[in-house]
């Protein structure tokens, strides 16, 4: 309420006691011009590497009055450079000062690590603020389901940055969905050479320093206290659990999002796992719980939707992993994306539909019928044009309000996003159930953390999944990834 009466008084600002007082729009400021009564006033948390989204065109015609990182001199990263686009905007290091000081915010922009998404969000959203945060929208299921609460108490304006799901491609897959052109979907096999960063091996804990103006404790956040370690900062700590949700966390939202989207998948009944292992010393294999594992195969079974009326198996692979080819699907085909990198197999009774990341180029194969092409055809990259389209629709609905048209076509508000991060997030969960051991006492061989491959794996099962509870119910060990514990002073 604050923030809308903040801008109806400018708008109103220019009706004076004698009467109506008009300005030219031309006088005001050309073609073009956007008066400050429609612009937003944006704070910027994250403003390096991904977070230089903020220099994108998509704020051009905003106020960015406030930006905000741990690390305020890094170049490297891309953090002075936002710092320079923006010279008049005020910089803090601690995004609560940030949300306590800035009292005419409309909106922030969360681009940091995994781990504090939801902290930042849920403090932003306490205050009436709308919020874009970066994918996935958080670091567990847990939390998921309370920004997803948050938004809807708060009657927020909300957008994950997913942005392929603003490509039009997901628009066609839904299309030749809803035309039942490939029959009932049984089966969904989903890919990605993600990892690209060290996965499956002991973290290595050399002497490093700290560069000299990154807040360290402010990057760790809800996480417990570690020394710093370039093995986490700036980039690997996506392979790790305290930090990171490893290749499903990064590539997960943008992959899964067509057919969870045009499925209206909800939420899975079971999940169930399996890893590779890593041989550094024969016979024994690493043994690294709390790291991500070099590749995974993730299987969810989804009962029947509107949208589809069966069962569904989905399979996720990662770290190179990737399916065959099904019999519709030409031999000399890439599956998915060039090469087959990447990818999402959509299939149905009478054929297979075929996209890559972000839903794009998408391919209808039909059995009996001539390949049916959709190519998603963008000025610049792919990924640089969706971050607009996807940037601009969450400005468009915060201006229009919460529960507007505007809000109601955004493709990834948390109503959307949350449950959907919550599924995705599941995988996570089956992984490291699939790590932990029994009350058998592991066999370390001599000076190494490999564990002997006749240790009690207890968690090695189809675990059962009761989503309106939050729970899995026939393995109660593996409810502690469900959330976590922060550290104190750090809680949603």
């Amino acid at each position: 309420m604050k923030n809308k009466t903040r801008r109806n008084f400018i708008k109103k600002s220019s009706l004076f006691s004698t009467g109506l007082f008009i300005i030219p729009r031309n006088v005001l400021g050309g073609n073009g011009y956007v008066p400050p009564s429609d612009q937003l006033n944006i704070g910027a948390i994250g403003i390096g590497g991904k977070g230089q989204d903020i220099m994108g065109s998509w704020a051009k015609n905003e106020r960015v009055i406030a930006l905000c990182d741990v690390d305020p001199e890094n170049s490297v990263n891309g953090v002075t450079s936002s710092r320079k686009y923006y010279p008049n905007a005020n910089f803090y290091e601690d995004f609560r000062e940030m949300l306590d000081n800035e009292k005419d915010l409309d909106a922030v922009t969360v681009t940091t690590p995994d781990h504090t998404h939801a902290v930042i969000a849920s403090n932003a959203m306490k205050k009436g603020l709308h919020v874009y945060v970066q994918k996935p929208l958080t670091h567990n299921i847990k939390e998921a389901r309370i920004l997803t609460k948050l938004a809807k108490e708060n009657k927020v304006v909300t957008q994950m940055g997913n942005q392929g799901g603003s490509c039009s491609g997901i628009l066609k897959i839904q299309e030749w969905i809803d035309k039942k052109l490939i029959g009932k979907i049984s089966k969904i096999n989903v890919w990605t050479d993600r990892p690209v960063w060290p996965q499956g091996f002991k973290m290595k804990r050399s002497s490093q320093e700290k560069p000299k103006n990154l807040n360290w404790d402010l990057w760790l956040g809800p996480a417990n206290y570690t020394d710093y370690t370039t093995e986490l900062h700036p980039f690997n700590w996506r392979g790790w659990w305290e930090y990171g949700t490893g290749a499903l966390g990064d590539m997960g939202c943008h992959l899964l999002d067509a057919p969870f989207k045009t499925l209206n998948l909800g939420y899975p009944t079971d999940v169930e796992c399996s890893v590779a292992t890593v041989f550094e010393k024969a016979w024994n294999h690493n043994y690294v719980p709390e790291g991500c594992p070099s590749s995974s195969i993730v299987t969810l079974h989804f009962d029947e939707t509107s949208k589809n009326k069966s069962k569904v198996e989905l399979v996720w692979m990662d770290g190179g992993l990737r399916p065959s080819h099904p019999d519709v699907i030409p031999a000399e085909d890439f599956l998915g994306e060039e090469y087959s990198r990447n990818g999402v197999l959509m299939i149905g009774e009478k054929g297979v539909i075929s996209c890559g990341t972000y839903g794009i180029n998408p391919k209808l194969y039909q059995k009996g019928e001539k390949t049916v092409s959709f190519t998603t055809d963008f000025s610049g990259s792919e990924e640089s044009m969706l971050d607009f389209i996807h940037h601009k629709k969450w400005i468009d609905a915060c201006k229009k309000g919460y529960n507007s048209n505007e809000y109601k076509n955004l493709s990834a508000s948390f109503e959307y996003a949350g449950p959907f991060t919550e599924a995705v997030l599941m995988g996570n969960l089956a992984i490291r159930s699939y790590m932990l051991i029994g009350t058998k006492k592991p066999k370390y061989s001599s000076n190494t953390v490999h564990v002997s491959e006749h240790d009690n794996y207890i968690g090695r099962k189809k675990l059962l999944w009761d989503g309106a509870s939050m729970k899995i119910t026939n393995f109660d060990l593996a409810n502690q990834f469900v959330g976590r514990v922060s550290r104190p002073g750090w809680d949603i």
